[in-house]
């Protein structure tokens, strides 16, 4: 459900500032932790509290496990599919 809309201007440091609205309601306020949704024609930052606690997991260990999965190896069994 859109609540809002604002416009943002992304800086040579790729960061955004969120509007001071937004950053006073629960789940965007100071020191929460987001998770970024990026897709082809957009991004989300949504809070991460809000995730079920297996996908919290999935997030979080998504660096260990592109070390087991981004193999030489791995990427050969997948090509073909």
């Amino acid at each position: 459900m859109l609540i809002g809309m604002k416009s943002i201007t992304i800086t040579q440091k790729g960061q955004i500032a969120l509007p001071k609205e937004l950053r006073s309601t629960k789940h965007f306020s100071n020191g929460k932790k987001l998770v970024v949704l990026s897709f082809e024609d957009r991004i989300e930052l949504r809070p991460l509290d809000i995730f079920s606690e297996s996908l919290k997991n999935s997030l979080l260990s998504e660096q260990s496990l592109a070390k087991e999965w981004l193999t030489k190896k791995e990427n050969k069994a997948w090509k073909n599919l």
